[in-house]
């Protein structure tokens, strides 16, 4: 049964090898899967993977690149990816589904390729200046959910969403299809936007059918890690249980 530390994704958004590891030595134990992206890996290079490993063992890897590019390069990126001992990694719904197909096929069958669908950072009016149409703009539920459909169509395990739109992922695309999530802020208090704008809080995000929550700042920001970790599982065994 699924416990309430793995749905705890901890995304290791700092600038070095030695507070990544630091991290994790204090958060192992109540932390089911940590997060590297860009920043660590462009500093730290494959090396933080193997390093992350050792101190947490029983804990997945994510790796959070978030691959855009044409479906050849990002096939064989995604190789690359596999090779590493990842257990879950992201590409960009982007604009073409031979895209999605081709990074799940070089993901093999032990990574989860997870679909970017609408960055939590994003609203209307980026999306219009993007060039998307006043319909969606205004409307990113509908198109966070036609991109989670082509990634869906394209077998990837799952998509990135905000918290706000796991429940309509799971309502059209089934209880497997993976919706993680982040934005969220722990308590209701804190749940003010900051570049995240489509946040909720960790209780309701659960409530709304997110599978994995992506919490960073609230947790490696606080005097104590490790009790706001242990209050955010709380919080999720509190609504898993409403």
């Amino acid at each position: 049964m699924k416990q309430p530390k793995d749905f705890l994704i901890f995304p290791l958004d700092v600038p070095s090898m030695e507070e990544a590891l630091g991290l994790v030595r204090t958060l192992a134990p109540v932390v089911g899967t940590f997060k590297i992206g860009l920043e660590l890996f462009i500093k730290c290079g494959p090396e933080i993977i193997s390093r992350v490993k050792a101190q947490a063992p029983d804990s997945s890897l994510f790796l959070d690149l978030k691959l855009h590019d044409i479906p050849a390069t990002v096939n064989r990126a995604m190789r690359q990816v596999a090779a590493l001992g990842i257990d879950m990694a992201t590409v960009h719904c982007g604009e073409s589904k031979t895209m999605l197909e081709a990074a799940v096929k070089g993901a093999g069958n032990d990574v989860k390729v997870l679909g970017v669908t609408v960055l939590t950072s994003v609203g209307a009016g980026d999306l219009l200046r993007a060039g998307y149409g006043q319909a969606l703009a205004d409307n990113p539920p509908a198109l966070v959910l036609k991109k989670a459909r082509m990634a869906m169509e394209s077998a990837c395990a799952g998509v990135i969403c905000s918290p706000l739109e796991a429940g309509t992922i799971k309502k059209h695309l089934g209880q497997d299809f993976l919706a993680v999530t982040p934005g969220v802020r722990p308590w209701q208090e804190d749940a003010r936007p900051d570049d995240q704008m489509r946040i909720a809080t960790p209780g309701s995000a659960i409530e709304n059918g997110a599978d994995y929550l992506v919490i960073g700042r609230p947790i490696r920001d606080a005097a104590n890690p490790l009790a706001a970790a242990q209050d955010i599982l709380a919080d999720i065994e509190k609504a898993r249980n409403v």
